[in-house]
């Protein structure tokens, strides 16, 4: 894991926009530090004192009162206990351990009904950004390449340590929806771990310090200070009743989280190490991978944002419109050869050619709209406009659905209705959300940083609004591309 450096944040894109910007009443966020996003939020604190009863690997959100039972958390819980336990791997030296900790975490939660073994490999070479393996990385570079069905795939298909990653592998599953907290308490990781089975997390963590601060004979890492968190690891459980007395320098109260680490063989044991409660390092950043489902799941995704949430716009106002422009590609053809089949069923254009076999009636429809929620409490609305020309024909707008997300992440919301699209046909997915507590609750993609320097904004349509009646082009008059996907059947 690494700190991303933007001392500078949006200053090179200000200074191109400035005038633009401020007589919009536009405003621009960079998306928080390397560890994770800003204003996650802690609304599972509330249910740290409920038990759930759920299959392990299934979607139901952690809010839905249908699976609170009045009994409080055991005092331990850990998830090798119940066959969920991830295969250990080894980082070596390279800086992957935020793509291992993601990709174990993902394993954790579909165990033990499936067991399947996800390639750090692919994740940490064959996402969209511009790093080298030993300059790390953090948890949305993860979400970005999951939630865009980069991957993840097999680590049959591509093995750690090789030096290389395969062209053309396709994911394995696909990921729909990743919710994020930060500085949460205990029992808001408990709750979480509970019921998905693990949480990716990141701490600070040296290995030229473990003398310092980590007991070999006990397992046992406390690291008294306020430091910058600099590693991920896996959390699977807790010990309320673990001892204090067992760590190198005594805590105030007892009580660890039972975590996997990627380090020597020598490091815990098979992986496994406890991280004291009042370590001030843990649990400040957050990712749980709560809807894995299958890769048939939806036929295609049309999307623009390949590095993700990169940053976040609005108009100094909880509220504002965002949407995207896609040209329907229709149903693919039987007759295809395999090869232009996958082509097809891949990542959607904007350029308006038709590959259905049956002109108009193409076969698809808008089955599902994913967008990022950059804090809690986020309501959203959702429209289409069909056969969509310009920005004036927003204003006919069909409404399709709306609903609240409890926690920041990322959100694949599925139709009640799914919606018909001819081959062919230009049409734009809107959404307006409110987030309360925050002046620009659209996340969006644009090039950022030295890692971020494949973003482009050519070929695509993207568009902002404060009220919903005048919107503005982003890739445009402002370098970025919305964050917003469809996905079609």
């Amino acid at each position: 894991m690494r700190k991303r450096k933007r001392a500078l944040r949006l200053w090179a894109m200000l200074l191109a926009v400035l005038t633009a910007s401020i007589s919009a009443g536009l405003i621009f966020s960079e998306r928080g530090s390397a560890e994770h996003t800003e204003a996650a939020g802690n609304d599972w604190d509330s249910l740290c004192e409920a038990e759930y009863e759920t299959t392990a690997g299934d979607a139901v959100p952690l809010d839905g009162a249908a699976e609170i039972r009045a009994e409080r958390l055991p005092t331990r819980w850990y998830a090798g206990d119940y066959g969920k336990k991830p295969t250990v791997r080894r980082q070596g030296s390279d800086g992957t351990c935020w793509a291992f900790a993601a990709v174990s975490a993902l394993e954790a939660t579909l165990l033990p009904e499936q067991h399947l073994v996800f390639s750090a490999d692919h994740m940490s070479r064959k996402n969209a950004f511009t790093v080298d393996l030993d300059e790390g990385g953090d948890s949305l570079m993860a979400m970005a390449y999951l939630s865009g069905w980069q991957g993840p795939v097999t680590e049959a298909e591509d093995p750690y340590g090789d030096g290389v990653s395969p062209d053309g592998l396709a994911p394995a599953v696909h990921v729909q929806e990743m919710q994020l907290f930060e500085s949460a308490k205990t029992g808001t990781i408990k709750t979480a771990v509970r019921k998905y089975g693990a949480v990716q997390t990141s701490l600070y963590m040296k290995r030229s310090e473990t003398a310092f601060y980590y007991n070999e004979k006990t397992r046992a890492y406390y690291c008294p200070d306020e430091q910058t968190p600099n590693h991920d690891v896996v959390i699977l459980g807790w010990d309320d009743d673990y001892s204090r007395f067992l760590f190198s320098e005594t805590p105030e109260r007892d009580g660890a989280f039972i975590c996997q680490n990627t380090w020597e063989d020598g490091f815990g044991e098979d992986g496994i190490f406890y991280v004291s409660y009042a370590n001030p390092n843990i649990a400040k950043s957050c990712v749980c991978y709560t809807r894995i489902e299958s890769a048939d799941n939806y036929a295609r995704i049309y999307q623009y944002d390949d590095c993700g949430w990169q940053g976040r716009q609005g108009y100094a106002d909880e509220s504002c419109w965002c949407a995207n422009v896609y040209t329907a590609v229709g149903a693919e053809r039987t007759d295809m050869p395999d090869e232009r089949r996958s082509a097809v069923s891949g990542t959607g254009s904007a350029d308006g050619t038709d590959d259905s076999p049956n002109g108009a009636d193409s076969g698809e429809q808008l089955a599902a709209v994913g967008f990022y929620a950059v804090g809690p409490d986020t309501a959203y609305e959702l429209y289409l406009v069909h056969d969509f020309q310009d920005a004036a024909d927003f204003s006919e707008r069909e409404y399709l659905q709306s609903g609240k997300l409890k926690n920041a992440g990322y959100y694949t919301v599925d139709l009640d209705a799914p919606q018909p699209l001819s081959a062919g046909e230009r049409f734009a997915v809107a959404v307006k959300l409110t987030t309360p507590g925050t002046d620009d609750p659209v996340a969006v993609e644009y090039r950022a940083d030295e890692y971020t320097q494949k973003v482009t904004t050519e070929g695509k349509e993207s568009y902002l609004s404060q009220y919903g009646e005048r919107w503005e082009n982003t890739q445009k008059r402002f370098g970025t591309n919305v964050c917003l996907k469809a996905y079609t059947r």
